[in-house]
Parts: C-alpha cells; structure tokens; sequence
C-alpha cells in the first residue's frame, strides 16, 4: 500500500523576530481525513504561525511541508496555493470598491484588487464558489458594502478558489453577532461537504466554536505547543486552564463545548 503524504507537515519550526523567540521547536502534522483546532491566548504564535505557513515570511529554522513538497526546495508560489487563508491579514488587503465577485476570482491566482477584467473561466469559477457558498446573490456588491458575514463567506469563497488542500479559518467569527455567528459555524460544518478531501484548521479563542466535525486540537502558548493531538485528549479543563491561565471548566455536549471560570 502507498504512504500517503500528511497535508501539512512542521518540524522543529522556530520563529524569532529582532532577537524575540516568538515560536519554537513545533512539530505538528495534519494529516488526511484530520480537521484541525488551534488555540491560545494572544501573544502565543498564532499569527506568526500562520503568516509562515502561508508564505508570508521564512521561520529562523525548521521545515514546512505541504504534500511532501517542501518550502524551500519546491515553488513557493504553488506550495503557497496549497494552503487557503480566510481572515483578517486577506479582508485588511482589499479595496471597499472591489466586486465580491473580483475578490473571489483574485484567489484563483493569488491575486487581491485585480486591476483588469478576469478571464471568463475564471469567473465561472468565481460565481459557482459563491453560489456554493450561499451569497450567489452578491457578486456585484462591492466589498465595502457587505456585512461581517458575508465577507467571511466571500474570503472563503477566495481561498477556496485555488483548491488548496488545507484551508485555514482565522478567528473568523469576529465581530458576528449571535444569530451571524451560529449561522457562520453551520457553514463551517458543511465545509467538508462543499470542497470535499480538504483539511480545516479553525484558529480561535472561543471552544464555543469549535464543532462537531473537528478532530484534532493544537494549544500553543507562549510559542511553544503545549499540547497537539486527538480533540477529546487536548481539549481538557487543566489544559485549557493551563492555557488560558486561569482554572476553567470545559463541558462538552453533543459536539459542542462550553467554557466558563471555575
């Protein structure tokens, strides 16, 4: 039988900046079939994490893999295509006056704020994916003008349009209110659904986001992964209280889970 190659694969990733240690020493791999959560409090290397895996700055040492193509040694470029982002670093790039239509094209090519029409192959790309992803209805608004919600649905939209095979969720109901949020997390669960074979990785504070399709937890804090495995293993009240740096109490229920100060 053939070795199947992880999605992702991190060994001994170290980041530091002007002499800071931000992450270090992380192994984590994700493998086929694995949806992953990461977790931790600001300041644990989240983000920098991020910004390595999706090409937008080299670790100080360490190997990233994706498919069994190594940055480094393989096109930066397409291994960067293998991996969506759907968060804030994207939604901060793009124009208020761009179509969403445009802003979901753009991801076929990595590109943001296209300066020319794209090609008609492209946008059925584009209108499909939009479609899919229940904002068909928007293609024309302009990125200024769309609600929280739809923007997270729109950048989705993006990051899927490359067809990575992992897509990385970035805190993305921030600024949801309830009704947007539990509506958002629906489309999460469907995700696997929608790009079928694809790998999730939800970056958040809240377990209360965390859904029933997730099965694998990274901790970080202080740049050091302090726990990395099956969920119901990670995701316990001393490692959450170790993390967080308070004694909590983690419930969960029918595949979903809930915090509160113990």
């Amino acid at each position: 039988m053939p070795v199947v190659a992880p999605i992702l694969a991190v060994e001994r990733l170290r980041i530091a900046r002007e002499g800071k240690v931000i992450l270090r020493r992380l192994d984590w791999r994700v493998e086929p079939g694995q949806h992953w959560v990461m977790l931790g409090p600001n300041g644990a290397g989240k983000s920098s994490l991020l910004a390595a895996l999706t090409g937008y700055f080299a670790p100080t040492a360490g190997k990233m893999g994706v498919l069994g193509e190594t940055f480094g040694r393989s096109d930066w470029r397409e291994l960067r295509r293998r991996i969506g982002l759907a968060g804030p670093a994207v939604a901060a790039m793009i124009q208020p006056a761009e179509p969403a239509l445009h802003v979901v094209a753009g991801g076929v090519d990595g590109l943001i704020n296209l300066w020319r029409a794209p090609r008609p192959a492209v946008l059925r790309v584009a209108r499909g994916l939009l479609r899919r992803l229940g904002v068909g209805a928007l293609a024309r608004r302009p990125w200024g003008h769309l609600s929280q919600g739809e923007r997270q649905r729109v950048l989705i939209a993006r990051a899927l349009a490359a067809k990575p095979a992992l897509l990385i969720l970035d805190e993305p109901c921030a600024g949801l209110d309830p009704a947007a949020r539990a509506d958002f997390l629906a489309l999460v669960q469907a995700l696997p659904r929608v790009a079928p074979g694809i790998a999730l990785v939800l970056v958040t504070h809240h377990v209360e986001e965390i859904g029933a399709i997730f099965t694998h937890g990274l901790l970080l804090r202080r740049g050091v992964a302090q726990a990395a495995g099956p969920l119901r293993q990670v995701l316990t009240s001393p490692a959450l209280s170790q993390l967080f740096g308070r004694k909590v109490r983690l419930r969960g229920r029918s595949g979903r889970w809930t915090l509160a100060l113990a």
